[in-house]
């Protein structure tokens, strides 16, 4: 038989004894008020920052349907009669729903070929490494660091050469060439995380690289598409420095339509407020709806690459 000489004397393990002096100092109270403290700490400036980064909107918002003579007054006014005779006016006034269809026209457009643009090359980039791969995602990413003034006043020229200035298509092209390097980058991170022996299987069991794509990596890649898509929508949507410089009457765009507002009477600086919550409004509910695939999404696409 054995004898616990430790339990025998009366004297507790070392762990025991350990964890006894510990909680006699205080320290686990200490760990759980630091960490508490932390966490408020965190919880108040992620509200600041919100509060302030939503802000601005609220504000564009609370102005559009406020009357006309208190709408921008200084201090502003908090009480008031809230009226939709700005949205009226947008609609029956101006070319707003002209602006906003080619607005939709132009970021669906660009989406579409920037995913069948950029599945190919983004999953060749993923198999098939080397010097010439590396080189490829560099200058992507070059391409995609560059000023924008840099990319913008070479297609104003070409599109003015070739005839098509001022329509969806030149500056549907323009926003594929730009958010292209990023649509690549972002769906090669995903296609690097599918197993390379999916492909030998797929090959041996006679599919050639078009079909395994396909009927194989596209389908696996759905939440990546997604995302990609999301974010290149929401890129061409809000576009306004390529727009101002490559459209000027038929295909201008709602951001080049709400900067022509500004600076001019209040009524058309209130209706440049409602034309910036009806372009906002479409962007929250995209980021509301597609929350859980954004974020299964990136984070499956993070993970290696």
């Amino acid at each position: 038989m054995t004898v616990d000489l430790t339990a025998a004397e009366g004297v507790a393990p070392r762990g025991t004894l350990a964890l006894t002096e510990e909680v006699a100092s205080g320290k686990p109270q200490r760990h759980r008020s630091r960490r508490r403290t932390v966490a408020v700490v965190s919880a108040l400036v992620l509200a600041a920052t919100c509060i302030l980064m939503v802000a601005p909107f609220l504000w564009a918002a609370f102005s559009s349907v406020k009357p006309t003579d208190v709408a921008f007054s200084n201090p502003p006014v908090f009480s008031f009669a809230p009226t939709f005779q700005p949205y009226v006016d947008l609609w029956q006034t101006t070319n707003f729903y002209i602006y906003l269809i080619n607005t939709i026209v132009v970021a669906v457009i660009s989406t579409i070929v920037a995913l069948l643009v950029g599945l190919p090359c983004a999953y060749a980039l993923s198999r098939y490494g080397g010097a010439a791969s590396l080189v490829l995602l560099v200058m992507a990413l070059v391409f995609r660091a560059l000023p924008r003034f840099a990319v913008v006043l070479p297609m104003y020229e070409i599109s003015k050469s070739i005839g098509i200035y001022d329509t969806r298509v030149a500056l549907a092209a323009a926003l594929i060439a730009i958010n292209q390097p990023f649509t690549i980058w972002l769906l090669r991170n995903f296609f690097a995380e599918i197993p390379r022996e999916l492909d030998e299987a797929a090959m041996v069991d006679g599919c050639t690289r078009i079909g395994m794509l396909r009927r194989i990596m596209i389908p696996l890649m759905g939440p990546g598409i997604l995302t990609a898509g999301i974010f290149v929508f929401l890129f061409a949507f809000q576009e306004y420095l390529t727009a101002a410089v490559l459209t000027d009457i038929n295909a201008k765009t709602v951001p080049v339509f709400i900067a022509t507002q500004i600076g001019q009477n209040l009524p058309l600086l209130q209706q440049a407020s409602a034309a910036t919550v009806l372009l906002t409004l479409p962007v929250v509910a995209i980021a509301f709806i597609a929350q859980k695939y954004l974020v299964a999404g990136l984070a499956s696409g993070a993970v290696k690459g």
